[in-house]
């Protein structure tokens, strides 16, 4: 599939997401109900989660590839060329410490560039990017105007144009990679089917409480869950920060997509439509900011389930045409099933089990699930971390608690979806990290305004 095609193809299904949400809903509503009476569909989907957890418990190893430090012995020349970009709406806290910490990573410094797009903020982020550009030849920028469209994707589509990198990179504003990561990346994309590289997301600030403790647990136990359905040929995804995407790859993508408010999520999916796969990578990580608060992780989560619910709902026909092949739709159908329909299935279970005065349909198969997420949670906590196994449960106990959140977040967004009209709101995640010395020197007499603005 190309970008015509994709671009076509959502222009006549976008506007219909609420009545497709009501549809699908109906469906999970009429099956649920029909396992009252034909209680043997339940066990069919036991059966089906059974084999995928075999799948994954049993999962080859993937090839080794070339290690990093072999390509020292390859020429400047020879290797990639990275573009790293990072769009930044008033994070003048956090962007100084972004710039700093990609224009300084171990990789030949004219086979990389940095770009940052100011999505026209109101604090002074301008100024610290025109301050920084004086430091860090990679640095490059582009201001948006207020009548820019399409969020995130909107600000990445219209960088792409200038940037020159065979594979490019994204960062959010709070991210901190580590020096050797484009070094870690080389060897995986020599393999021409890699058409993006995802990286272990890590939380910077998980020790601060229980919430941010939790997101840790969650990213370990997504990172390996993720690394498990690309070794038994599944749908390995993109998570945003920290993703990696060739160029080529992302032609045939027809760049990121302005009529959704997860970028990541949809390009998964148009990824594996285009025949292109995606790898992760365990080491090194990517370190971000976790949300610290109740509310700052609602309105997080809710946006990460409606994006993940809706790149279903716009692709749902080239999915079931197995475009993708038999493995990689076996694969995201179940995972689709587990993290969004299960869910959502509990409301009429619980109605047909007091009307119908029968037993309930679906403890089983959560428990099921549940019990397979804690042992990938343990699993990727140890990994990740390197931790005892004495720590790993002690954290995959609390991790699995505070994983709960899930339930509420999926209810209520699949109820919005079905009674409002689409709708495309980018809602900022506020950044709590301190860019001291970049702010101090802005506010320096040494560095006056003006000089910043004739050399940005």
């Amino acid at each position: 599939m190309h970008e015509t095609e994709f671009r076509s193809s959502l222009q006549t299904k976008v506007d219909r997401r609420r009545l497709k949400t009501i549809i699908a809903l109906a469906i999970v509503y009429g099956v649920t109900i029909g396992m009252h009476f034909v209680p043997w569909i339940r066990w069919v989907l036991l059966g089906l989660f059974s084999i995928q957890a075999l799948r994954l418990i049993f999962a080859p190893s993937l090839p080794a590839i070339a290690l990093k430090n072999e390509i020292d012995r390859d020429s400047p020349q020879d290797l990639p060329f990275f573009s790293l970009l990072a769009s930044a709406k008033n994070e003048e806290v956090v962007i100084g410490n972004l710039v700093k910490n990609l224009c300084q990573i171990n990789y030949p410094s004219d086979r990389f560039e940095v770009w940052i797009v100011d999505d026209n903020s109101s604090d002074r982020t301008p100024e610290v990017l025109a301050s920084l550009k004086q430091k860090y030849p990679q640095l490059k920028t582009l201001r948006r105007g207020d009548d820019a469209q399409g969020g995130k994707s909107g600000a990445l589509n219209q960088v792409l144009a200038l940037t020159k990198g065979d594979i490019i990179g994204v960062f959010d504003a709070d991210a901190q990679a580590p020096a050797d990561v484009l070094r870690s990346l080389v060897p995986i994309f020599q393999q021409s089917k890699i058409g993006a590289v995802q990286l272990r997301k890590a939380i910077a600030n998980a020790s601060e409480n229980w919430w941010t403790s939790g997101q840790s647990a969650e990213m370990a136990l997504d990172w390996f869950l993720q690394d498990l359905r690309i070794r038994v040929g599944g749908t390995g995804e993109l998570r945003g920060n920290g993703q990696f995407v060739r160029r080529t790859a992302l032609k045939d993508c027809g760049g990121w997509n302005e009529q959704t408010i997860t970028d990541d999520l949809d390009l998964t999916i148009r990824l594996h439509l285009s025949q292109w796969d995606i790898a992760c990578l365990n080491s090194p990580a990517v370190q971000e900011e976790g949300v610290v608060t109740v509310k700052q992780l609602w309105h997080q989560r809710n946006r990460w389930a409606e994006g993940g619910f809706q790149r279903y709902l716009d692709y749902w026909d080239l999915l079931l045409s197995g475009r993708m092949g038999f493995l990689k739709t076996f694969d995201a159908s179940l995972f689709y099933i587990n993290q969004y329909l299960l869910t959502v299935a509990f409301i009429p279970d619980t109605i047909a089990t007091i009307v119908l005065r029968d037993t309930p349909m679906l403890p089983a198969i959560a428990g099921f699930s549940l019990a397979l997420s804690s042992v990938t949670m343990a699993f990727g906590l140890r990994r990740s971390y390197q931790m005892s196994w004495r720590s790993a449960i002690a954290q995959t106990a609390s991790g699995m608690i505070y994983m709960l959140h899930w339930m509420p977040v999926i209810g209520s967004v699949t109820l919005r979806m079905c009674v409002l009209p689409k709708r495309l709101k980018w809602v900022k995640t506020q950044h709590q990290g301190a860019n001291d010395d970049m702010l101090e020197e802005i506010e320096s007499p040494e560095i006056e305004l003006k000089e910043i603005e004739s050399n940005a």
